[in-house]
């Protein structure tokens, strides 16, 4: 009888096995399509959307040529006036302005602040440049912004995004999972304990190894802490609820919807809707603007990224204290079982009691 049996349980074997290898590689075909559905979708075909542009100068002439602006470029241009060039330079290191024109029979200038997104600052050269060859006059580009020489495109600022980022989203499957049997609250140190490692590689990285920050270390690294411990915080709660669907999660989160509205390759007027609105509240886009503003911009607008990292931090507090909570029951509730029928019913009636 025992040998009739036996192949019956070498054949439901590997079918098992199999169906156990066909679940677990959902996750990475999910992980697959999603991130080719949101870069591409993100990246390929940026198209500008109510960019912000000005034409510098008052009086009837000023007024007819912006609304010459707004007529030809439709959705495409936020067309406005500013009195002066002062006034433009201003509004340009306030980042809300991609580019300023000044008309001159002779010398036609365009104002723009690259280190705030360099394909931005291409567009609007794109845009003004035929207007100057109207003119007869060739168009002179002033950038009242520049990023520094080691980073000529502004880019790298992106690419530390990701650098932190995975070190952030990577550590989750170690502080949430592997310290899974841990307390709660030994796994919440360790992700401020994680977090400030992977913020001092990302600060390093950003300073004397690849020099994207020539300043404001203290800033970059308080920036990075930050952003590194929402993640981690975050990642780990979700994990006492998703189990294995926690990478599927955090790929989703802080890389698919994440890198794609952070500002590090486009604004969010060269970008469709969609991650044109994610870049208002994510994280990613908190963390890159808030090191735009620190380097380039003098702060300006910095505390407006500051509370987006905050929140996002104070996202991942409740989220580990709403993991440490349903712990705390799953655990009570595997300990009934194993007292006896007696001390079971004696506990009831002091529930009851009390």
């Amino acid at each position: 009888m025992s040998s009739a049996r036996e192949p019956a349980a070498h054949a439901a074997a590997p079918s098992g096995a199999l169906r156990h290898v066909l679940l677990h590689l959902v996750t990475p075909l999910l992980m697959c399509l999603g991130m080719g559905l949101a870069y591409l979708s993100a990246f390929v075909s940026p198209e500008p959307h109510q960019v912000p542009v000005a034409v510098v100068g008052s009086g009837p002439q000023t007024q007819v040529l912006a609304q010459t602006l707004k007529d030809e470029g439709g959705d495409a241009l936020d067309v406005r006036t500013v009195a002066d060039r002062g006034e433009a330079q201003e509004l340009l290191r306030g980042q809300e302005l991609s580019g300023a024109f000044v008309p001159d029979a002779d010398r036609p200038e365009l104002l723009i602040a690259s280190a705030a997104s360099d394909m931005s600052a291409l567009a609007v050269q794109k845009v003004f440049t035929p207007l100057a060859a109207e003119q007869g006059a060739p168009l002179t580009v002033t950038d009242v912004a520049t990023p520094v020489e080691d980073d000529p495109t502004g880019q790298g600022l992106f690419f530390l995004l990701v650098a932190v980022s995975i070190g952030g989203y990577a550590s989750v499957a170690v502080v949430g999972g592997a310290g899974g049997a841990l307390p709660m609250r030994l796994r919440a140190l360790l992700v401020a304990g994680v977090s400030l490692v992977v913020s001092l590689i990302g600060t390093a990285l950003a300073g004397p190894v690849f020099h994207l920050a020539h300043h404001s270390l203290w800033a970059v690294w308080g920036l990075s802490w930050l952003y590194a411990a929402g993640i981690l915080a975050i990642g780990t709660g979700l994990h006492t609820f998703l189990k294995r669907w926690t990478t599927l999660a955090m790929m989703v989160l802080f890389v698919m919807l994440n890198f794609t509205s952070s500002g590090g390759l486009f604004l969010p007027h060269l970008q469709n809707g969609f991650f044109g609105s994610l870049h208002a509240f994510w994280n990613g886009a908190g963390f890159v603007e808030g090191l735009r503003s620190v380097l380039y911009f003098d702060s300006r607008g910095l505390a407006g990224h500051l509370w987006t990292l905050v929140a996002w931090l104070a996202v991942g507090a409740v989220a580990l204290l709403a993991a440490a909570a349903h712990e705390r029951r799953g655990r009570r509730a595997a300990a009934v079982p194993a007292a006896g029928p007696e001390e079971a019913e004696e506990e009831m009636e002091e529930s009851v009691a009390v």
